[in-house]
């Protein structure tokens, strides 16, 4: 089955996933989110399992903390970068561009049960790093389908762009990013896995995206 798309207000997404032990849920949008994704599982007949973060941003994070209380045998994970800004950890390496980290940082109070990096699998899902709009961001590759539930690399709200360049209308992903020229790599790296459907954080899921994405990507910062 497809990763299932969550909305709110249109424009902020996550997604339940399917595996043989439940469901993995992506991203757990805005604060009071819970209720509806809960809802979601229950449609779905399965369970949610494991909770996978793309990245540490308000938006795709706000709703974790409540969802625990709800489901604390679910795992949590995210890349053990991103992890630090889950606690509002707001350094940065010598290695890394140094400049601003933009966007919401709320944190929160549950902690990872695993933290993952590049080549790593969650359930069918291939972590795939794609710093850049943060500095831990994943991208997370469906093995079976080739889904590519990309985060916030690109967004595909008044057509498919990279969060380096951004969409005129919908620029929020653009001005929230860390570092565009970093961002912008990963986006063609995520190019080089050839998806066939583009779920975004944002956005509708797009099929066969692929010379939607080179576009954005040609567009550059």
């Amino acid at each position: 089955m497809p990763a299932t798309r969550i909305s709110r207000l249109g424009f902020v997404n996550c997604y339940l996933v399917s595996e043989d032990d439940g469901l993995t849920l992506v991203d757990t949008m805005l604060p009071r989110s819970a209720g509806k994704i809960v809802a979601a599982a229950e449609r779905l007949g399965a369970p949610i399992v494991r909770i996978a973060l793309t990245h540490a941003h308000g938006d795709h994070i706000g709703s974790l903390d409540e969802l625990h209380r709800l489901l604390p045998q679910a795992e949590v994970i995210i890349s053990a970068r991103d992890a630090r800004l889950l606690v509002k950890d707001m350094t940065l390496d010598p290695g890394e561009p140094q400049g601003k980290l933009r966007g919401s940082y709320p944190g929160a109070s549950t902690p990872p049960t695993r933290t993952v990096a590049d080549g790593d699998m969650i359930g069918s899902l291939q972590v795939v790093a794609s710093p850049g709009h943060t500095p831990g961001h994943v991208a997370l590759f469906d093995t079976r389908d080739g889904t590519l539930l990309c985060g916030d690399a690109f967004v595909t709200l008044g057509g498919v762009a990279t969060s380096a360049k951004g969409s005129p209308r919908f620029p929020l992903p653009a001005l929230a990013t860390w570092d565009k020229p970093t961002e912008l790599e990963s986006a063609r790296k995520l190019c080089g896995l050839k998806p066939t459907r583009l779920a975004p954080g944002h956005g509708k899921i797009v099929d066969a995206p692929l010379s939607d994405m080179e576009a954005a990507v040609a567009r550059g910062v």
